[in-house]
C-alpha cells in the first residue's frame, strides 16, 4: 500500500469540538473528522469549488479528493442523525498559508 500523500490545508478551525445542542458531551459517542476532511468540506461545500479545483488546491488527485469528501459527508451525517460529538484533528497535512 502506498503511503498517504501530505495534503495542503489553508488553516485550522476555530473550534475543534462540536456537540449536539443543549447537552453536555458526557455519554455521547464521538467521531473524528481529520483536518483534510475538514479542508475538503470547506473548499467544496463552503467555497463552492469543483472537485478538480479543490483537489489541486490540496495537492492531491481528484479521485483522492472524492474519497475524502465522501468520508467527511458520511461522518457529518452520522453525527447529526445519531447525535454524536465531532472532534476535528489529525491527518497527514501541511499548512499552505493561503486564506
Amino acid at each position: 500500500m502506498r503511503p498517504k500523500q501530505c495534503r495542503k490545508i489553508c488553516g485550522s478551525p476555530e473550534s475543534r469540538y462540536f456537540t449536539p445542542d443543549g447537552v453536555s458531551s458526557d455519554g455521547f459517542k464521538e467521531l473524528v473528522i481529520t483536518m483534510d476532511e475538514y479542508e475538503a468540506i470547506r473548499l467544496a461545500d463552503l467555497e463552492g469549488m469543483y472537485q478538480e479545483e479543490a483537489a489541486c488546491s490540496m495537492g492531491i488527485s481528484r479521485q483522492t479528493f472524492g474519497r475524502i469528501i465522501e468520508s467527511a459527508h458520511l461522518k457529518i451525517a452520522d453525527a447529526i442523525v445519531n447525535l454524536k460529538v465531532i472532534r476535528i484533528e489529525g491527518g497527514r497535512v501541511s499548512m499552505d498559508g493561503k486564506q
